[in-house]
């Protein structure tokens, strides 16, 4: 039995070394993506594009107010401040044609998909950098960014992403 036990030991113990060893490159990225403050965009097979926080305040950057709700609050009222993730998307030379899904990913593996269409709308789907005027924050300064996916009209914010490091179409 207790041969049994340390052979079930030993068999795990390889496994969570061989994992931690073939996803090191994986904590390095989403270190770097945090540091850097930068988003990857991915569409199908074709080559992310890097879009990086100084990237997005040259673009169209805009004021959201939208309803942050966390578990067991009250919804609150902050003001964001972003741009369109349809603007992101254009600016990327992504196309949008033919794909229903945008999938988003954060440092902590939180993933949240919402539709394209929902995605496309005006005054909806925003890449954020600041909340009530300061800048988010990275998950080990205890913010939600550096860069943030939200969806203005959520209102129970169920679907927004923190951390965000890569934005996949499918």
């Amino acid at each position: 039995m207790k041969k049994t036990v340390l052979i079930v030991v030993v068999i795990l113990a390889l496994v969570v070394g061989v994992t931690a060893y073939m996803n090191r490159g994986d904590l390095a990225a989403k270190r770097e993506s945090q540091q850097d403050a930068y988003v990857l965009i991915k569409s199908g097979g074709s080559e992310a594009v890097r879009i990086d926080l100084e990237k997005l305040k040259q673009m169209n950057v805009v004021d959201v107010e939208a309803n942050l709700k966390r578990s067991g609050k009250p919804a609150e009222k902050h003001v964001y401040t972003g741009v369109l993730l349809k603007e992101v998307l254009e600016e990327a030379g992504v196309d949008t044609a033919g794909k229903d899904t945008v999938i988003m990913k954060a440092v902590d593996g939180y993933t949240s998909a919402i539709g394209m269409e929902e995605t496309l709308q005006d005054d909806n789907v925003y890449l954020v950098f600041k909340m009530d005027g300061e800048p988010l924050g990275t998950k080990e300064e205890g913010g939600s960014g550096p860069l943030q996916v939200i969806i203005a009209k959520d209102p129970f914010s169920q679907r927004w992403c923190k951390f965000v490091m890569e934005i996949e179409l499918q």
